[in-house]
């Protein structure tokens, strides 16, 4: 243990402990070491000398203030994912997360240097992809997350924390805009007005999701707000799309704001920071592939409304997304990790953009959705 010791948390003889698991770790590995959660793959053994695969996760409460009501809210998703795997002839210990109690019943730990700590199972054969390859990728990536919003659509959806209030109220994030340009704390505002005019022109659009909620005509469901392709992972024998993983994240919303996050992410022809913004359009055959990819799964357990709204939800959280760094420019870069001065910048431009693009392309991508619809 002494070499293990010096890599892995100082606190690691009392974590296993609290797990009622062996300290005698035959293989272990830092996963991620990344600005959210630090995240270790250990092989190790139980006090009943049985052997298993988990990963053990150090919740950053930088960034996530409840833990423990985040942990509430994945026991309670995880949970009632497993019954609906299980209900439906899968594998609950590969299709879903699952949370190991410590041995006092809890679902994470607090060491005695005040870290919080949570083990999940390992998912083991299988992989996850940072980049698109190919289309079919991408359409399984549609699929997946089609079933995970498929699969609770019958949630308890009043049962979960709002783990951060207001994540995608687009409005808000305007006016959160709004306040950045009077501050002016980073003197940059003189510099942007083509993309804070670029924002204030489309404020109407900012409201239109977040009011139809209000009125009743969109359900609110369970959201995972972090639909990126590396949240899912991959069975290295079949290329096919078999976890959900990264909860974190994971309160009531809009299942629009997942759909539109996704396109925004894994559609775009460039990078997030391209500075050649010849460079950034919307792909409609990757969109076409997500849409039919998640409408596929999920199609059957959405609103019409939902449906219709698909396109527009593309549009508007890569708007809010670029409101969001262009916001953290004006304030001086508080937020989001740049590596140059104008890092966010770029970030708001590549967003801006895109939005454009998708409004010369809205009817191309509103058939593609109809057509896809027809499917169901």
């Amino acid at each position: 243990m002494s070499l293990i010791k010096k890599e892995l948390p100082s606190t690691i003889d009392e974590i296993l402990d609290a797990y009622s698991l062996n300290r005698n770790i035959i293989e272990w590995k830092l996963i991620d070491n990344g600005h959210i959660n630090r995240t270790f793959y250990i092989y190790c053994e139980t006090a009943g000398g049985k052997r298993e695969k988990r990963l053990l996760q150090q919740i950053n409460t930088e960034v996530f203030k409840n833990p423990l009501e985040l942990m509430d809210n994945v026991v309670r998703v995880t949970a009632f994912l497993r019954d609906k795997i299980t209900a439906q002839g899968g594998d609950p210990n590969r299709e879903t997360l699952s949370v190991y109690f410590t041995r006092s019943g809890q679902s994470c730990f607090v060491d005695s240097e005040g870290s919080y700590w949570r083990f999940y199972n390992f998912i083991d054969n299988a992989f996850s992809y940072n980049a698109i390859e190919n289309d079919s990728v991408f359409y399984d990536a549609g699929r997946a997350f089609g079933n995970f919003q498929s699969q609770l659509a019958d949630f308890p959806i009043d049962t979960l924390y709002d783990i951060i209030p207001d994540f995608h109220d687009t409005h808000k994030r305007l006016l959160q805009l709004k306040e950045a340009e009077s501050r002016n704390t980073a003197n940059r505002a003189d510099s942007v007005r083509d993309e804070l005019r670029f924002a204030y022109d489309r404020e109407k659009d900012t409201s239109v999701l977040v009011d139809l909620l209000q009125k009743g005509e969109l359900p609110l469901r369970v959201t995972h707000n972090d639909t990126k392709l590396n949240n899912i992972m991959f069975d290295r024998d079949t290329g096919k799309a078999v976890c959900i993983v990264d909860l974190d994240t994971v309160m009531p919303g809009l299942s629009l704001y997942d759909f539109g996050d996704a396109i925004r992410f894994g559609a775009n022809t460039g990078a997030e920071d391209e500075k050649d913004l010849s460079k950034i359009s919307l792909d409609l055959n990757l969109y076409e592939k997500y849409v039919c990819g998640y409408l596929s799964a999920a199609g059957k357990s959405l609103t019409a409304k939902e449906i219709e709204y698909l396109p527009f939800s593309a549009k508007l959280l890569t708007l809010e997304c670029g409101m969001r760094f262009l916001a953290d420019y004006l304030n001086g870069d508080v937020y989001f990790g740049t590596s140059y001065p104008e890092h966010n910048l770029d970030r708001c431009r590549t967003q801006f953009k895109l939005v454009a693009d998708m409004e010369k392309k809205f009817g191309e991508m509103t058939a593609i959705t109809a057509k896809a619809a027809e499917k169901i």
